[in-house]
């Protein structure tokens, strides 16, 4: 596949799962094209014009020709410029790599990740939660994001690939959509009653049955085994955590369990203060969910997938 297709391929793969529907999304990006054919001088002359046609700041291609021709994906959770040194050392060793192909954003994709955490107030609105409330909420998380990226060494990875002439893209918000689909739609079909039914009906997808076996597979992290699941809610894409206030409104709302990637110590508190069910399905094991969904497509194009870093890879065809 053509380096180009690889990338837009994803991105539909994306849109085709995004909790806000294709023509949502579709929208959103009419929406952008009207606002850079607004746009004069410099303003428009620094516009990044992949919004255009992708709807998700945290996926791009960060160093390649578009017409690069790839057969074989090193692919990983994380890439840094170990990821980079290791595909030339296979290289050296006769195996070709054509593509590093990282989950988590490097370079532009990391620029302005905190914009993809939009998607978190839609959610939320799904649930019963007045969109003004989640807006409100979500906004200073979204600030306080943007504010810790700002000082972050954003092209490191992205400066190691282009001096070893290697290409890399950063697919993230299109997997995590496919991740939380998938798990949805798997816990839904299940109806699992309590916290240890959820445990183990997410045991029963591929990535998180090996995910146990390591020893990070789903854990319950607020609640007890016997504990009634209630409404089951699956939290895994849009960036990153979202605000310590989202727990709230969402027992509010009558969600009893949510399942998320993972958690931060202040919200795991605010879950507990307001007996909110809280079950860790894992980061790994989520994002390779999600990733297996595209590399998949990958696969089935003649491209040979290679993982490192984390991912877990199966194939998507096996679960629910």
């Amino acid at each position: 596949m053509r380096l180009r297709d690889m990338y837009e391929l994803a991105v539909q793969k994306g849109i085709d799962a995004d909790p806000r529907g294709r023509a949502a999304v579709q929208r959103l990006l009419d929406k952008t094209r009207k606002k850079y054919e607004e746009l004069k001088g410099d303003d428009k002359d620094e516009f990044d014009v992949e919004q255009l046609t992708n709807p998700y700041s945290d996926s791009r291609i960060s160093f390649g020709d578009d017409d690069t021709e790839v057969n074989r994906v090193l692919v990983g959770v994380d890439i840094d410029v170990s990821e980079i040194l290791l595909a030339k050392e296979l290289e050296r060793q006769g195996t070709k790599i054509d593509l590093i192909l990282s989950h988590h954003p490097a370079g532009k994709a990391r620029v302005r990740f905190e914009d993809v955490m939009k998607v978190q107030a839609d959610i939320m609105a799904q649930l019963g939660i007045p969109i003004n409330v989640a807006e409100g909420i979500l906004g200073e998380r979204i600030k306080e994001v943007g504010r810790h990226l700002m000082p972050a060494n954003h092209f490191r990875v992205v400066d190691a690939a282009r001096l070893l002439n290697m290409p890399l893209m950063s697919i993230h918000t299109p997997a995590d959509n496919n991740a939380h689909q998938l798990v949805q739609k798997h816990l839904d079909a299940k109806s699992p009653e309590t916290l240890e039914d959820i445990v183990t009906a997410l045991k029963e997808i591929p990535e998180y049955k090996q995910a146990a076996k390591l020893g990070i597979g789903p854990k319950i992290l607020v609640g007890s085994k016997e504990a009634r699941a209630g409404k089951i809610v699956v939290m895994m894409t849009g960036g990153t955590g979202g605000p310590t206030e989202d727990i709230a409104e969402m027992v509010k709302a009558g969600v009893g369990t949510v399942v998320e990637m993972h958690l931060s110590d202040e919200k795991k508190k605010e879950a507990e203060k307001h007996h909110l069910n809280v079950i860790i399905a894992g980061h790994m094991a989520s994002d390779s969910v999600g990733m297996n969904a595209i590399l998949d497509e990958f696969e089935k194009r003649g491209v040979e997938i290679l993982p490192c870093s984390g991912i877990i890879r199966v194939s998507r065809a096996t679960v629910c």
